[in-house]
């Protein structure tokens, strides 16, 4: 008999309630979502509907609760899969199997460095599965360099690119908003380099993420 774990290359991160799940939820990246809906504090009802206003990550309901009118409504309301309890082992990572093929063969969104990852649908970022809080001009500047990540940078490509303007040699915005982009980036990540500099002419995604 499969379970799931390390043996199966799935890392699993449980919540017993759904305040935590929530939380979980809010704070990390999954690729799935495995949701009971008789969960204390908040429900698996309410749960979904929560997540489906940030995240498309499927999610495949397991519940005791086996009416076709409560499959139907969690289907409708996001949920990619209902598995009714009791169920077999086998069949669950099977579900799970095909749920993460689907999901994977769409065009993705987002955009990664190393454990860096941008998703440009929803301009959220994560180091390691971490959020990053970015400002608005810092998340444009990431996005720039991870959408063109050979490509060498002067502070005029950046400054017209990001700000939208004709530059007025005034290297003061560029400097400042690269510099708290990396001072951020080394907080949660402190042994890569994200963005290398080129002295004298300008910045790239650094060549070793």
């Amino acid at each position: 008999m499969r379970y799931f774990g390390p043996q199966n290359e799935y890392h699993c991160v449980p919540a017993f309630s759904g305040k935590a799940a929530f939380e979980a939820m809010r704070s990390r990246k999954f690729d799935l979502v495995l949701l009971d809906l008789m969960l204390p504090e908040i429900s698996g009802e309410e749960l979904l509907k929560s997540y489906r206003h940030f995240s498309n990550t499927p999610v495949i309901i397991i519940s005791a609760k086996g009416e076709t009118s409560m499959k139907v409504d969690m289907l409708r309301t996001g949920a990619d899969d209902y598995i009714t309890k009791p169920f077999d082992n086998e069949e669950v990572l099977a579900r799970v199997e095909s749920n993460l093929r689907r999901s994977r063969g769409f065009a993705s969104t987002v955009l990664t460095a190393g454990p860096l990852e941008f998703d440009t649908e929803t301009n959220c970022c994560w180091i390691s599965g971490k959020p990053l809080a970015l400002t608005g001009t810092e998340m444009k500047i990431l996005r720039l360099l991870m959408e063109n990540p050979h490509k060498l940078f002067t502070k005029a490509n950046l400054y017209t690119s990001v700000w939208g303007q004709d530059y007025c040699y005034d290297d003061n915005a560029v400097n400042t908003h690269i510099s708290n982009l990396r001072r951020k980036l080394k907080s949660a990540c402190p042994d890569r380099e994200f963005i290398e500099t080129v002295w004298g002419i300008g910045y790239k995604l650094a060549s070793d993420t």
